[in-house]
């Protein structure tokens, strides 16, 4: 098989993105939430496990220590005991109070808006960061890889990357700009109903004619069904 093009692999790309739109549209985060740490807070401990899981512990969470004042001055073994339902909550609990701890410090009291700023939280790597920065600020700077995102753009061809960064940094070079900050929640509602980790119901998928798994390519002179113009 001939080696994609760029141009090629943007058109299908930006193909995908326009359909998941069309198919899933805009929607609320899965996560319960009301400021912006306790968004930060809710997406560090999402990591590995459900969001229902995690809507489940937070209500108390929140409720003793919502504010990075009160989390930074928190034993870690009593969040610990609060989220223990949670996966890694060792490790998760060790990052909530370091990342109160670190914005009472460092920030002022105040969730920092950049990628740079945001990254320097204990536990808050770029996915964390681009979820905050979109959902809480409005500031749309990356795309947030999931697992979900991951194996699509994989399967989708758009990305061979050996880890979730790399594969954003491809996906950055073939969405146009004014489309990442919807790939994130619907690539997930995508990976979860159709294209599933452990079979692609390729079959059920609308997008089944833009995939290089598929016979069906999509490209010049066909539309957003795959038929020809």
């Amino acid at each position: 098989m001939p080696r994609e093009s760029k141009k090629s692999k943007v058109a299908r790309a930006t193909e995908f993105c326009h359909r998941m739109g069309e198919l899933y549209g805009a929607e609320p985060s899965a996560l319960d939430w009301h400021t912006p740490f306790e968004l930060v807070i809710a997406v560090l401990l999402s990591a590995q496990t459900t969001d229902v899981a995690v809507n489940a512990v937070t209500p108390e969470l929140f409720a003793r220590w919502g504010e990075p004042a009160s989390m930074a001055t928190a034993e870690v073994a009593e969040v610990a005991e609060v989220i223990h339902r949670l996966g890694f909550y060792r490790t998760k609990s060790q990052h909530c109070v370091g990342c109160a701890r670190m914005i009472m410090t460092e920030f002022g009291g105040e969730v920092p808006r950049t990628m740079d700023e945001l990254t320097k939280l204990p536990g808050v790597g770029r996915k964390t960061a681009n979820i905050v920065l979109n959902k809480a600020f409005g500031v749309v700077e990356g795309i947030a890889v999931d697992t979900h995102v991951y194996r699509i753009a994989q399967r989708m061809g758009l990305t061979t990357a050996k880890t979730p960064l790399e594969a954003e940094k491809d996906l950055l070079a073939v969405i146009p700009r004014e489309l990442w900050d919807g790939v994130n929640s619907q690539w997930i509602r995508h990976g979860r109903a159709i294209c599933t980790a452990r079979v692609a119901k390729c079959a059920e998928c609308p997008c089944a004619d833009l995939c290089p798994q598929r016979p069906v390519r999509y490209g010049a002179g066909q539309d957003r069904k795959g038929h020809r113009k």
